[in-house]
């Protein structure tokens, strides 16, 4: 345990005298106590040059010089021989049926949004039956289980806002048919909020220090000092199946993207993605892009107004390929990210609203305007660090329906509808007649179970009615 005269002098090393000025004064012994216990776990080396980065002589990142659309693996090359569809799927199925496949989802968020008030990940969501986020991933993990006769591990990132509420979700309902002993919860790390002029450590109230998420991207650290790496070693988890928790529509497990991701040619098997044909060049989503040669993506917000604009010959977007937080990532890259500096994820700057007590006047402080910086770091910063790095097209409709909102776009309701469209095409496949309106939309409300299905073929194998009725509400 850190010393308080320890604490002291990092204190004064990193230029917060305030909280020197006021751990000499605060009163009683237990709120000493308890800010220097929070002090104790800040590594105040690094942060004192963060500090100096991002806000004592901060400087907005310079334009790359070089920037172009990534290149991707597209459905169109599928459909005309580009890439072997069928070979890719092969070779993914050999890895998740050799147990090298674990999954991972980032689910430290709040349902605040939603008007909800619990983890996002405890939403009810699915169309007809209202199951939650987590239920939808833990049926598909269990289907995938069960075509290919393995243990899937999946490893789950909280923060600590939600952790308890997490677990103890997922104990009421008996892990959704899955055991125990294959899922981990692990919580996000943190990172304190600084003043954004001074670079001063904020506290939230006179015993705690202000604190942020350290962004999807400190999942990395967070997998290791949890210890779920070294519990994928121990199993002999090669590969991690990642996405967020806001995706009802996400594969949980892709034989196809995954032996591409394993195999391809043109991928080193460390990090690679999805993408869908943005919707229009103001969609707010992130980018991928090839930056000075290099693979990454360029979030929406930094995005040039120009670039984001620019047509190809054929009228079509240029960057086109926005990014759905899906990921197939190699848990020795994940290693390399945790344990060589050279790989270290940079942190980003974000300017935020932070009411906070004055140590000074022993009053809360509600600001009108931004006051504060605070520090995460994102996941898809590993994609350039990757040796070969590849992008994998997918149809929106099949892998996203994000549930971000309580109307409008990305919201429950758009969420559903495209949940009821996928499952249409699904059964039309398989010769269902489905009812369509005016705009082509199905007219009904259908929810196909993953533990029926998770890809139209798996629909061959059940008995299904010969149509659906207009305005019905149907579960598969």
């Amino acid at each position: 345990m850190t010393s308080t005269s320890d604490i002291l002098s990092q204190l004064e090393h990193c230029r917060q005298a305030h909280l020197v000025d006021y751990l000499s004064k605060v009163t009683p012994d237990s709120a000493r106590v308890a800010v220097e216990a929070q002090l104790g776990q800040i590594d105040f080396d690094e942060l004192d040059s963060l500090i100096e980065r991002y806000v004592r002589s901060y400087m907005a990142k310079a334009s790359p010089a070089s920037i172009k659309p990534a290149k991707c693996y597209t459905l169109a090359g599928a459909e005309n021989g580009g890439w072997d569809r069928d070979a890719f799927r092969s070779m993914g199925e050999e890895l998740i049926r050799g147990g090298k496949v674990g999954c991972f989802t980032v689910a430290g968020g709040q349902g605040s949004r939603l008007g909800y008030d619990g983890p996002k990940g405890c939403f009810p969501t699915s169309c007809v039956n209202e199951k939650s986020l987590f239920q939808i991933f833990a049926e598909g993990i269990l289907a995938s289980q069960s075509k290919y006769a393995v243990v899937i591990p999946w490893y789950i990132m909280t923060s600590p806002l939600n952790h308890q509420a997490t677990v103890g979700f997922f104990e009421e309902h008996g892990y959704f048919g899955l055991t125990a002993d294959q899922v981990m919860f692990f919580e996000q790390g943190v990172m304190p909020s600084l003043d954004a002029k001074t670079g001063e450590i904020l506290l939230s109230d006179p015993i705690h220090i202000a604190t942020n998420p350290d962004g999807h991207g400190g999942a990395f650290k967070a997998l290791d000092v949890s210890g779920a790496l070294a519990d994928m070693k121990d199993r002999g988890i090669e590969h991690m199946s990642y996405f967020q928790v806001d995706n009802p529509h996400a594969m949980v497990v892709d034989p196809v993207f995954l032996g591409l991701h394993a195999f391809a040619e043109d991928s080193s098997g460390e990090f690679s993605s999805k993408m869908v044909a943005k919707a229009a060049w103001d969609e707010k989503v992130g980018v991928f892009c090839e930056v000075d040669g290099a693979t990454q993506v360029i979030e929406y917000s930094d995005m040039a107004e120009e670039l984001a604009q620019q047509s190809n010959a054929d009228g079509g977007l240029a960057f086109n390929a926005g990014s759905i937080a899906i990921h197939a990532i190699g848990v020795a890259f994940i290693e390399q990210i945790v344990t060589n500096p050279e790989y270290a994820l940079p942190f980003h700057r974000a300017l935020k609203k932070v009411p906070h007590f004055d140590p000074t006047t022993g009053q809360m402080v509600t600001p009108s305007e931004n006051n504060a910086v605070k520090l995460e770091k994102f996941v898809f910063d590993g994609i350039p660090l990757a040796s070969r790095s590849i992008v994998v097209e997918t149809d929106r409709v099949e892998e996203f329906a994000p549930v971000k909102n309580a109307t409008g776009t990305d919201s429950i309701v758009s969420s559903k509808a495209i949940q009821s469209e996928r499952a249409g095409r699904w059964l039309e496949a398989v010769g269902v007649e489905i009812p369509r309106g005016a705009d082509a939309a199905v007219d009904a409300v259908i929810e196909i179970s993953p533990t029926t299905a998770v890809c139209p073929q798996d629909l061959s194998e059940v008995d299904l009615p010969k149509k659906i009725d207009a305005g019905s509400r149907v579960t598969i």
